[in-house]
């Protein structure tokens, strides 16, 4: 019996950790040698283009975070704001 509800909570988990992630937003990588390093922000060159990623105190760091490290960041993009308009019968926004 004990053997049982251990099962059952294990599947619980399971799924409830399957059921959380299916929400979280896709994941996207950006390589390249680091140019500025902040306790808020990487600043990353990749090709002609500066990326600047935010991080915060939750974000994992593995090797020797600095400028001129070649790093790949991991990140996701998640809306902070939005402003809807609303259009007419026409298909303008009014």
């Amino acid at each position: 019996m004990r053997t049982l509800r251990v099962l059952l909570v294990v599947v619980a988990l399971v799924m409830v950790t399957r059921a959380s992630g299916a929400a979280m937003a896709k994941t996207y990588q950006v390589t390249g040698p680091v140019l500025e390093v902040t306790n808020d922000t990487i600043v990353v060159q990749k090709g002609k283009d500066k990326w600047e990623i935010a991080r915060d105190a939750a974000t994992k760091v593995n090797g020797d975070l600095k400028v001129g490290a070649k790093v790949t960041i991991e990140y996701r993009m998640t809306a902070t704001s939005v402003e809807a308009k609303s259009v007419d019968a026409k298909g303008k926004t009014k």
